[in-house]
């Protein structure tokens, strides 16, 4: 019995939620650290005075109410849910709580017995998160405008494509194929987005600020990603002309394809798994990491969607010398041998790419980025045995 007693002060003394027990009058009667902590009181200070001290004043009167009716009819609940509950510290000053009250029975009466949650970060953190959803429904509708208008601008100007078209009705396929495509380009930085918003809500508590942090800047890295893959790739002309640079960096490799994997992981499907391993003593890379990022995302992307559930992709990086090879290989679908001549060209679909959403932009717009950054890129596929990309690039 002792023990038990000893435990159960134990729990009441290092609760991270603070804890206060009144009695039937509504005194407060036992306080445990955090509770003194929350509202600046000593336990000393708080002994006997009615709960209503920790009220801010102009919901005092209301709460008498409620707290007697809770009293006359006690059970377990959450409290005033839908509303915004605020408490007052010692000081004056007041802050946003969660509330939970319970009843317990002894010998010496009924007691009632709150359990109450700072829950400041949280609203905070609800806050950023909001502004950081309108400053994206901003951008978006912001690239969605230059999107559209970069179409009509195409259409206005590329007069050898419209000669091309034997019809009127071949020139809007061309404008919905232009558009399907960006729609792909697009998927994985906003699913990465919701995905780090969902999980951005579950760390209410203070010592989860470092995982809160890979988070935001998962949504930050996705954003910019978006937005460098909205200004280059909205016009292929771009590309030609000579518009898009090569902006090469230092990097390291390893790091840089395992966050790559990170923010793809929500495309997988079931049983999907990427299986990834870097090669060589040698990290650093010398390339365009936008433009690598866009390519990759692209490869891995197609992989997980050509191929079924449950199998995997393996993605391997080499640094050696003045050489960086990349390789990505799945075990779907595959390009039917006679198909394959045409991998690269525009708005090229394989005939068993079936029901699949896609134009044939995506690699023909990966081997022009790779070309940019001085690199090669082959392939090697077959029918139901899966594809396999090599990247080569040399560091100068």
């Amino acid at each position: 019995m002792k023990q038990e007693i000893e435990m159960l002060d134990a729990l009441f003394k290092n609760a991270t939620e603070g804890i206060i027990v009144v009695g039937k009058d509504a005194g407060i009667i036992m306080v445990n650290p955090k509770a003194e902590l929350l509202f600046g009181y000593t336990k000393d200070e708080l002994y006997h005075k009615k709960i209503e001290i920790l009220i801010p004043h102009r919901f005092a009167a209301a709460h008498v109410t409620h707290r007697t009716q809770f009293m006359s009819n006690p059970h377990s609940r959450g409290m005033g849910i839908g509303m915004d509950l605020h408490a007052m510290r010692k000081d004056g000053t007041e802050f946003p709580v969660e509330v939970s009250l319970s009843s317990f029975s002894t010998s010496e009466g009924q007691f009632f017995m709150s359990f109450i949650i700072d829950i400041t970060e949280r609203i905070k953190q609800q806050h950023e998160i909001s502004a950081l959803n309108a400053e994206l429904e901003h951008r978006v509708a912001e690239r969605t405008e230059e999107l559209a208008q970069a179409i009509n601008k195409l259409a206005e100007s590329k007069q050898e494509v419209m000669r091309s078209l034997e019809t009127e009705k071949e020139l809007n396929e061309l404008k919905s194929r232009f558009i399907t495509t960006a729609s792909h380009e697009f998927r994985t930085p906003l699913a990465t987005i919701l995905s780090s918003v969902s999980l951005i809500g579950q760390y209410p508590e203070t010592r989860d600020q470092e995982k809160r942090l890979k988070h935001i800047t998962r949504i930050r890295s996705s954003v910019h990603n978006l937005t460098q893959i909205l200004n280059d790739f909205l016009s292929l002309s771009k590309l030609e002309e000579g518009v898009v640079r090569n902006q090469p960096e230092y990097f390291d490799l390893d790091e840089f394809a395992k966050d790559t994997i990170e923010e793809m992981r929500p495309m997988m499907k079931i049983g999907q798994n990427i299986i990834y391993k870097h090669i060589g003593n040698k990290n650093q890379a010398f390339l365009d990491k936008q433009l690598l990022k866009n390519v990759l995302f692209n490869l891995i992307s197609n992989a997980i969607k050509y191929s079924p559930e449950d199998r995997e992709i393996n993605f391997e990086t080499l640094c050696e010398n003045d050489k960086v090879t990349i390789i990505v290989k799945d075990q779907g679908i595959g390009i039917p041998k006679e198909d394959q001549q045409f991998l690269f060209q525009r708005f090229f679909r394989a005939k068993n790419a079936g029901n699949e959403q896609g134009t044939g932009l995506g690699l023909n717009i990966v081997k022009k980025y790779i070309e940019l950054m001085g690199g090669d890129i082959a392939y090697k596929s077959s029918v139901n045995e899966g594809t396999v990309f090599t990247l080569k690039f040399i560091i100068k």
